[in-house]
């Protein structure tokens, strides 16, 4: 009998030009409930990785990606890529208020995503 032991993957928000963390502010502002609610979902994540699926994530556009989270009648979004070294950066959190992601947010995630990558392009 083999046992597959199973490696958690990293969680790291995104650190923008000013060194904050957009990600930490927009969980910061949700209530308790809702905070409960997306700390499961990230868990799920961390655990386990890509092969989390639907319902509990969905490829937005190329490596952009979003964690759905149901908090009551609330739906809460989190954009994410994933990386080669076993780690996913958790992007930009908004309530999604349409069937789709808005342009304005999927553009925001794109944006944020390209700067993580050349910075850590830029560090090798």
């Amino acid at each position: 009998m083999s046992y597959h032991k199973r490696v958690k993957w990293k969680i790291e928000y995104y650190i923008d030009e000013l060194g904050e963390k957009p990600i930490e502010d927009f969980l910061i502002n949700l209530d308790k409930e809702q905070q409960g609610k997306v700390w499961q979902v990230i868990e799920q994540l961390e655990t386990y990785g890509p092969n989390l699926d639907y319902p509990f994530t969905s490829q937005v556009e190329g490596r952009l990606r979003e964690l759905r989270i149901q908090a009551g009648k609330t739906k809460i979004r989190i954009l994410y890529y994933g990386d080669v070294k076993r780690s996913f950066i958790l992007l930009h959190g908004f309530i999604k208020k349409n069937p789709k992601v808005s342009d304005s947010d999927k553009k925001k995630g794109l944006k944020r995503m390209r700067r993580d990558l050349e910075l850590k392009e830029l560090k090798k």
